[in-house]
């Protein structure tokens, strides 16, 4: 009798282990990054990648020589996700100019390009800008690029963090800025897109922003996991990559993570950008044994 009664019980505890959330990470650890190469890195400076829905489009900001400007944004293409990366292609005199155009990121159905510019009218420092097009499989087909209202960007500095499509409630556009009223050098706001489409008044992130600088943050495209750089304090090196999560998008952000030594280094690890396959995150970096400055990188994690 004893034992009949036991056993169902062991039974009931092994299943709600492993239905439960907090039974095992879904994810493995981050892999050893790997730098992308010399087919899309340069003697420059490359960061800010952004990749596309499909996995293959990848764009990212270059000072390398051939541009119109201090800084220009490329794409670079391949076949299949399972493909090499090929030569990076300038996106042309429509999107870049003779000033930087910088930190480039698509919407989730791939119609806008979001990027960071100064060039002549913009407010102030870096500006949020953002250019349409009709084909999204053609990434040559952007649109004139028209600044985003003063309401958004200010007199200062503001630095795309990525857009947010939330299905069934407004998107969300996500910036780091060094406007007055946050606790920092560089702090993240979010902002709320209105019902004319154009985005209301920045709200700073508490939870995710510290008194030192924060300036680049993206959003996964399910809105509940999230990634940084910043030079705050319990990090390996100068700056370092960080992650938050949060069960639900009405919620708070968690503390965040940092990604560990294996990821980070003692130098700049920056503008990290997860793919829609959660298991792929880009990034720049200038440590050791790379091609330029910043040079390009990824790394792997697998579902469990």
């Amino acid at each position: 009798m004893v034992f009949r009664r036991v056993v169902p019980a062991v039974i009931v505890l092994l299943i709600l282990v492993v239905l439960s959330p907090t039974a095992a990470p879904k994810f493995s650890e981050w892999s050893a990054p790997v730098n992308l190469g010399a087919v899309v890195n340069s003697p420059g400076g490359d960061a800010a990648p952004a990749l596309s829905k499909d996995g293959r489009s990848l764009y990212f900001n270059s000072n390398r020589p051939g541009g119109f400007g201090a800084g220009d944004l490329y794409v670079s293409q391949r076949e299949s996700t399972d493909a090499a990366w090929g030569g990076p292609i300038n996106l042309g005199a429509v999107i870049n100019s003779t000033a930087i155009e910088s930190v480039p990121e698509l919407s989730r159905d791939g119609h806008w390009l979001f990027f960071n510019s100064n060039r002549p009218g913009s407010l102030g420092g870096l500006d949020i800008w953002v250019s349409y097009r009709q084909h999204v499989d053609d990434d040559f087909d952007w649109q004139t690029p028209v600044i985003l209202v003063p309401i958004v960007n200010s007199a200062v500095e503001d630095n795309l963090g990525g857009f947010f499509e939330n299905e069934g409630a407004a998107p969300l556009l996500f910036l780091g800025s060094n406007r007055p009223g946050g606790p920092g050098l560089f702090d993240f706001y979010v902002s709320e897109m209105q019902s004319d489409g154009t985005f209301g008044p920045p709200v700073v992130i508490p939870e995710l922003s510290s008194p030192l600088a924060d300036p680049g943050l993206m959003v996964g495209f399910n809105g509940l996991e999230a990634f940084f750089f910043s030079a705050r304090a319990g990090g390996v090196g100068g700056q370092d990559l960080w992650t938050a999560t949060r069960q639900a998008i009405t919620d708070l952000w968690s503390a965040p993570t940092n990604l560990g030594p294996l990821v980070n280094s003692t130098v700049i690890d920056q503008r990290p950008y997860l793919g829609s396959d959660r298991g792929t995150l880009y990034f720049a970096s200038d440590r050791g044994g790379g091609y330029g400055g910043l040079d390009l990188y990824l790394t792997t994690r697998t579902k469990n």
